[in-house]
């Protein structure tokens, strides 16, 4: 017989553990509550109810008895009942999800004031005015969110008493003003819906339940999942809790705060304290917080009291805590904790700390810091002189350096970005409907909010440059502008220059320099407190990682800097990129060549620069291996445009015969689909002479290093296989030029020779290959396009925007692998490599080797090495650190 779910929670029913069933805020609820702290009593409606709720459209038949039941229990503990007419019980519904969304969902606050009880409320708390500002809240944010009701309507009704008043401050109108906003906001309610504003607290209730549910459908909770990778099928919980107020006078207030600075990782109390306000005010930044240490003036007790609560938090979650608290009255509630969401820089700065100070070990540091972190803490910083006076200051709400043109709403942001350019999205304060635009945008500045508002907790969230709070600047989004205080005036379209680590703007584009991190990685010294937490990080990494990090590579520059920061050899050097620049014209000659004759002389005239090329890349990573792979585009790739020359030769008085030439070839080697074409191993088999001045150039290459000295450790990669018999024809050639260098050198020469694998048939026909093969090779951005069957260019611009809208790509399968489809490849062709060669060493070099999430599960799949562009290899070697230790933890829970 099945247990009965239980749908309800009382907060102290719960705990820190079943964040899958209460959501990340029930959870904490429930765990402060066991803690002791000062929570206002409450319940929660689980995950599971959600998911009921979603999927059928009907709540659970026991959730009304069991929320019936936790509502009576909490009347019991506050003395109070929902909606009474003389004293009344109010409660704030707020969404809660396993993982933090920020902004994402709804909640609504004052949930059991009507008609009757907004007089009792006023008699109970002695303010006439708070309590119908608190019913005025209640409308608005219920029309809004239960009922539909465009909140602008809403907001109108607000700024006509406020013009009528002359004020631009709500605190300037008085409790009949408030009273007749509410009846308008009532009337607007029936206008638009048809019904009246319930008065019923049990409907109230009920329906903003219902209302949560349903906004984890909602567009920009959707919209922030797909970004987040946050599954769909989660669910959100609900959280009803007493409300307490933090605005009922100069005694009460709220805030939010920080066991440590989110932005740069510095240890004590950060955040931001609002007097006589109810807590959306801080988030929503319509009216300007004090720093949180002003609290520390104005009620001395109750910041000592916080400072206690936030070391608690710390102390138990072992990370920096995000703390909602109101003071009612001198009395300080704490309304919800959770792991605060920082910065990059923060990330590595709290790891390290609490590493040190031994609360964390190593191996938690390192799994708390991510390398699309360290890769945002790479990106250049802006290159200011003392004469660079900035347009303006700000908070400093997330780091980093972005420049752009001036958009003032989400739409141009995302039509902006679609053509390409670079954008600054400016708003008087964001809120969750500008998700998109924050998204698309470069940076986002804002004239209010501070380091607690949605602008920055969003920006921060998802590494975006970000300034709040620049209080100089006036933003007119109607006419498209901001102005200063000091009469600058800059319009949509203009060039902004966003320092989100000085909290700084600056008129125009500033240049840009290398950031202290990239430095430090490149000459390995340490430059202050973020380095060496870097420094620390990437050097645990380095002792538990089995993935090898190597580069893609093509010149000697490139590898140098490659092997600074922390290359482990080349996996990828293509040897097509050394026929560009001014060696095309020896190219084109091998093309034209007429007969053997011609074409052997102008192999043997590319024979010696590419044995160059092959030195230096192999002095740059002596001792290390460079695998190298033979040209792989088709010829035609080498010749010029055919539109360009066919006008050059139309308007040509004289036609130039080589001209001629040129476009007869072109022509010729013309194919309808030239990525599926004469390519890889087919041109080395069907141009005479090709392969083999390649593997000579690879061969003599060795021996010069070796003669001089050297350990050349080189590997000659054959690409395009599709079949065993391309792979043993190629290795037959490759293998007869290296015992013509050995008998010409007297140098023994045994280079490994392996193949990529970038077609579905070699990875389905992996055993046999392997048969022939001394390694694999997995080249996952063409593997990824022939398996789709699509074309990565074609389809970037055109579908792919459609498929990651309606969530038929929750990521470009170009940008983390395809698990599902080519993982399911690559894993084939691992373990049947293996099978037929034990000794078989496998690697990635396609774009996938620099991605985190790829990074994953190339380690589970069994590879020995990833290949990325040399300015992703920290991170890669960060991520195959990270998943030695997911592979431990997994390996100890069984």
């Amino acid at each position: 017989m099945s247990t009965p779910t239980t749908y309800v929670y009382a907060f102290a029913e719960g705990s820190r553990e079943m964040a899958g069933l209460l959501g990340g805020k029930g959870a904490g609820l429930a765990e402060m509550t066991r803690l002791g702290l000062p929570v206002p009593p409450g319940f929660t409606v689980t995950t599971e109810a959600c998911k009921v709720y979603l999927a059928t459209g009907e709540e659970p038949p026991e959730l009304g008895v069991e929320e019936a039941r936790a509502l009576a229990a909490l009347e019991g503990a506050m003395g109070r009942t929902l909606g009474a007419a003389d004293d009344p019980l109010l409660v704030s519904v707020r969404s809660g999800a396993r993982f933090s969304m920020p902004g994402m969902m709804e909640t609504i606050l004052d949930i059991g004031l009507n008609d009757q009880s907004v007089t009792g409320l006023a008699k109970a708390s002695g303010r006439e005015r708070f309590a119908w500002d608190s019913y005025r809240r209640l409308v608005q944010m219920f029309g809004r969110i239960v009922m539909g009701v465009d909140g602008d309507l809403f907001e109108q009704a607000i700024a006509a008493h406020k013009a009528q008043r002359g004020t631009r401050d709500d605190h300037d109108l008085d409790a009949g003003e408030l009273a007749l906003i509410t009846e308008e906001s009532k009337a607007i309610i029936r206008q638009e819906t048809g019904e009246d504003f319930p008065q019923n607290p049990v409907e109230q209730l009920q329906r903003a339940i219902r209302a949560v549910f349903d906004s984890w459908n909602g567009e920009r909770a959707r919209l922030y999942r797909r970004r987040e990778h946050i599954p769909d099928a989660l669910g959100t919980a609900v959280n009803v809790q007493a409300m307490v107020f933090g605005n009922l006078g100069p005694d009460s207030g709220t805030g939010v705060a920080f066991t440590r600075d989110p932005a740069t990782g510095a240890r004590g109390m950060y955040g931001d304290y609002l007097p006589d306000a109810q807590g959306e005010d801080v988030v929503s930044g319509v009216r300007d917080a004090v720093p949180l240490s002003e609290l520390k003036i104005l009620d001395p007790r109750s910041y000592v009291e916080l400072g206690d609560h936030l070391r608690t938090l710390e102390n138990r979650y072992r990370d920096l805590c995000d703390v909602e608290f109101t003071v009612e009255r001198g009395r300080l509630w704490i309304l919800q904790t959770r792991v605060g969401k920082r910065t990059a820089e923060a990330s590595f700065r709290i790891a390290h700390d609490l590493c040190e100070e031994k609360t964390i070990t190593a191996d938690e540091a390192l799994a708390r810091v991510d390398g699309a972190e360290l890769s945002r803490l790479m990106f250049p910083r802006f290159d200011t002189t003392p004469a660079d006076v900035p347009l303006a200051h700000g908070v400093p709400a997330s780091p980093g350096a972005a420049v752009g043109v001036v958009v003032f709403d989400s739409a141009e942001a995302q039509r902006r970005a679609a053509a390409g350019e670079k954008t600054i999205l400016v708003r008087r304060e964001t809120t969750p409907d500008d998700l998109p635009g924050m998204i698309a945008a470069q940076a986002v500045l804002t004239s209010r909010g501070g380091k607690t508002s949605h602008a920055a907790v969003v920006a921060r969230g998802m590494g975006k440059v970000c300034v709040c709070g620049a209080e100089s600047l006036t933003v007119d989004p109607v006419a498209r502008r901001l102005t200063t205080d000091s009469g600058v005036v800059v319009r949509e379209g203009d060039i902004l220059s966003v320092d989100g680590t000085a909290g700084t703007v600056h008129l125009g584009a500033l240049p840009l320099t290398a950031s202290d991190v990239g430095r430090a990685l490149e000459t390995g010294g340490s430059t202050g407190s973020l380095t060496e937490a870097v420094l620390a990080a990437l050097a645990h990494a380095d002792r538990v990682r089995r993935l090898q990090v190597r580069a893609n590579a093509d010149t000697p520059e490139d590898a140098a800097r490659a092997r600074r920061l922390g290359a482990q050899g080349i996996g990828l050097c293509r040897t097509e990129h050394m026929f560009l620049g001014d060696r095309r014209t020896l190219v084109e000659a091998m093309i034209l060549a007429r007969d053997d004759t011609a074409r052997e002389e102008a192999l043997a005239t590319l024979l010696p620069l590419q044995r160059e090329d092959f030195i230096g890349i192999l002095t740059a990573m002596d001792g290390l291996p460079v695998t190298i792979r033979l040209i792989d585009p088709p010829l035609h790739e080498f010749l010029p445009d055919r539109t360009a020359l066919a006008v050059r030769l139309a308007s040509a008085t004289h036609p130039d015969v080589h001209d001629r030439e040129l476009l007869d070839a072109v022509e010729r080697l013309h194919e309808q689909n030239p990525m599926l074409g004469l390519r890889g191993v087919r041109l080395g088999l069907a141009v005479p002479g090709l392969m083999a001045m390649q593997v000579r150039a690879i061969a003599e290459a060795v021996v010069h290093r070796l003669r001089v000295g050297g350990r050349p450790h080189a590997e000659i990669m054959i690409p395009l296989v599709g079949t065993v018999e391309e792979l043993r024809l190629a290795r037959t050639e490759s293998e007869r030029v290296l015992a013509e260098v050995t008998a010409e050198t007297g140098e023994s020469l045994h280079l490994p020779i392996g193949t990529m694998i970038e077609l579905p048939r070699a990875a389905l026909t992996a055993g046999r290959i392997a048969d022939a093969a001394d390694f694999f090779s997995f080249g996952t951005n063409d593997l990824t396009q022939t398996t789709w069957g699509l074309s990565r260019d074609d389809a970037e611009a055109s579908f792919f925007p459609l498929y990651l809208g309606k969530g038929i790509f929750s990521v470009s399968p170009f940008e983390t692998i395809d698990q599902e489809g080519v993982g399911k490849l690559v894993e084939l062709a691992v373990e049947a490599g293996r099978a037929v060669n034990p000794g078989l060493e496998t690697g990635v070099c396609g774009e996938h080797g620099g991605d985190p999430e790829s990074i994953h599960f190339f380690h589970r799949a069994g590879l020995d090495y990833v290949s990325c562009s040399p300015f992703r290899i920290p991170a890669a070697r960060l991520e195959a650190g990270r998943a030695a230790l997911t592979e431990t933890e997994t390996s100890d829970s069984r």
